[in-house]
C-alpha cells in the first residue's frame, strides 16, 4: 500500500513538472509569447522538489525564519477575538458587534485576499522585497493603531495596514519553505506552522494583561516591538532555493487554473471551511462571557485553542507524510466541525468550554497549515506561488464576509445558537468538497494514501 502511494506521489510530482516543460515545448500561441520565451520561462522538470535538500543548516534556517513570520502573521491573527472583545466592551463600545467586526474582517481579507498579487510578485522576483516591506507595514500599522482612538483610525491602522504587511510576509515565506523540502515536507511545515499557534497562545495574554497594566497604546506598542524583533530574524534567514526570474505573464496562463475542476474544488472547500473557521476565533471569548465565563479565565481561552493548534499543526505535518496530505486534512476537518456541532453548540459550563477550545483548537490546526500542500499536490511548481494566492484570496472573501454577517446573525433572533450553527455546517460543508477531489484524483479506498 504504502509502495503504491508512493509511486502515486512520485508520479503526480514527476507528471507536474513535465507538464510544465511540455506546455514551454509546445505552447499555445497567445500574442507575442514565442516558445523561446516559454523555454526560458519554464523550470525544468527537476524543479519539482527532486533537488531539494530535506535538511541541513541553511533549510531549516528558512524555517525558522517562517516560524518567525508565521508567529507574527497568523499568531497575530489568531489573537483578534481579544480585540473582538476589547473594542466591543471598551474602546468602541458606542458600536454594534456587526460594524466592530469589520476590524479583524479586513485583517483576514487582506493577509489573505493580497495572495494572488504577492505570488505573481514573489514568482518574478522572490521574497526579499516582499519580506522588507512587509515587515515596515505590519510594525507601522500596529504602533499607529496604538494613537488611535477613532473606529476609522483603528480600521485602517489595524485592519489594512498591518495586514497588507503581513500578506507580504505570510505567503512568500511559505512558498520559499516549499522548496527545501520534500520527503519532509509535511513535518517542516508542521513545525513552522507552530509559530501561527505559539503567537496566538502569547499574543492573547500578552494584550489583555498589558492592556490591565499598562494600558492599550504601550500594550499595542510591546506588541509592535517583539513583532519587529522576529521579523528582523526573518528578513536574515529566509531565501528561495531556486531565485524565480522574471517572464511575461498572459491572460491564459492566469486563467488557467480556474479551468480545472480539481482546483477549482479545492478553491470551494477552503472558501466554505473558512466561513466556519474563523467563527470561534472571532466570537469564543465574547461568547463565553455571555454564558457566565468570568472575564479572568475567558481572556485564556483563545491561547487555550491555540495551544491545542500547536498539537494539531504538528501531529498533522508529521502524519501527513505517512498517511498523505488529503487524508489527514478531511478527517481533522470534518471533526472540527462535528466538535462545533456536538459540543459548542450545547456547551453551557466552564468545562465544556475549555474542552471545545482544546479539541477545536487540536483538529482545526491543520487548516492553515495544509493549504500550500493540498495546493501543490495538484498544481505545477512554477505556478505555486499564484495558485496559492488565488486560494488564499478565496478565503479571504470569506473572512471578509463571515465576520459581519455572524455579527448580524448574532445581534437578530439567531443569537449564539445561530453564530454557532453557522459555524459547524460549513466547516463540514467545505470539507466534503476537499473530499471529492481526493475522491477524483485517489479513488474512494481508505487504505489509498494521497
Amino acid at each position: 500500500m504504502t509502495t503504491i502511494a508512493g509511486k502515486r506521489e512520485s508520479y503526480d510530482e514527476t507528471t507536474s513538472g513535465a507538464d510544465s516543460v511540455l506546455a514551454a515545448e509546445n505552447p499555445e500561441p497567445t500574442g507575442n509569447w514565442s516558445s523561446q520565451d516559454a523555454e526560458k520561462a519554464a523550470p525544468p522538470a527537476a524543479a519539482w522538489g527532486s533537488d531539494a535538500p530535506d535538511g541541513g543548516w541553511t533549510a531549516w534556517l528558512v524555517i525558522l525564519g517562517v516560524w518567525c513570520t508565521s508567529f507574527c502573521s497568523f499568531g497575530w491573527l489568531n489573537s483578534v477575538g481579544t480585540f473582538q472583545e476589547y473594542y466591543q466592551g471598551h474602546l468602541l463600545s458606542e458600536y454594534s458587534a456587526s460594524t466592530v467586526s469589520w476590524i479583524p474582517s479586513l485583517q483576514i481579507f487582506f493577509l489573505m485576499g493580497m495572495g494572488p498579487f504577492v505570488g505573481l510578485i514573489y514568482d518574478h522576483h522572490g521574497p526579499r522585497m516582499l519580506l522588507f516591506f512587509g515587515t515596515i507595514l505590519h510594525v507601522l500599522g500596529i504602533m499607529m493603531a496604538s494613537l488611535a482612538t477613532e473606529y476609522y483610525q483603528i480600521l485602517l491602522a489595524q485592519g489594512v495596514c498591518s495586514a497588507v504587511g503581513c500578506a507580504c510576509l505570510f505567503q512568500p515565506s511559505v512558498t520559499c519553505a516549499a522548496g527545501w523540502f520534500n520527503k519532509k515536507r509535511g513535518i517542516a511545515f508542521g513545525v513552522m506552522f507552530t509559530g501561527s499557534s505559539v503567537g496566538g497562545i502569547i499574543f492573547p495574554i500578552l494584550v489583555s494583561r498589558l492592556i490591565t497594566e499598562i494600558g492599550f497604546p504601550w500594550a499595542m506598542r510591546t506588541c509592535g516591538f517583539l513583532v519587529l524583533f522576529l521579523l528582523i530574524i526573518a528578513n536574515l534567514t529566509v531565501k528561495a532555493l531556486h531565485q524565480p526570474k522574471p517572464h511575461p505573464v498572459t491572460a491564459a496562463q492566469l486563467a488557467k487554473p480556474l479551468k480545472e475542476v480539481d482546483f477549482l474544488l479545492i478553491m470551494l472547500g477552503f472558501f466554505l471551511f473558512a466561513y466556519g473557521f474563523f467563527v470561534p476565533i472571532n466570537y469564543l471569548p465574547s461568547q463565553a462571557l455571555s454564558a457566565g465565563m468570568s472575564a479572568s479565565l475567558s481572556q485564556y481561552l483563545l491561547s487555550i485553542l491555540n495551544a491545542g493548534s500547536l498539537f494539531g499543526r504538528l501531529l498533522a505535518g508529521i502524519y501527513s507524510d505517512k498517511f498523505g496530505k488529503y487524508n489527514i486534512y478531511i478527517v481533522v476537518c470534518f471533526l472540527s466541525g462535528i466538535w462545533v456541532l456536538g459540543l459548542w453548540v450545547p456547551a453551557k459550563t466552564d468545562g465544556a468550554l475549555i474542552a471545545f477550545a482544546v479539541l477545536f483548537g487540536f483538529f482545526s490546526g491543520a487548516y492553515v497549515s495544509l493549504i500550500t500542500p493540498l495546493v501543490m499536490a495538484i498544481s505545477p511548481f512554477n505556478e505555486l506561488g499564484f495558485r496559492v494566492g488565488i486560494v488564499m484570496l478565496t478565503c479571504a472573501v470569506a473572512g471578509l464576509t463571515a465576520n459581519p454577517i455572524n455579527g448580524a446573525i448574532l445581534d437578530g433572533a439567531g443569537g449564539w445558537m445561530g453564530v454557532k450553527i453557522w459555524s459547524g455546517v460549513f466547516c463540514v460543508v467545505g470539507t466534503v468538497s476537499t473530499l471529492v477531489v481526493r475522491g477524483r484524483r485517489a479513488g474512494w479506498k481508505l487504505t489509498t494514501i494521497f
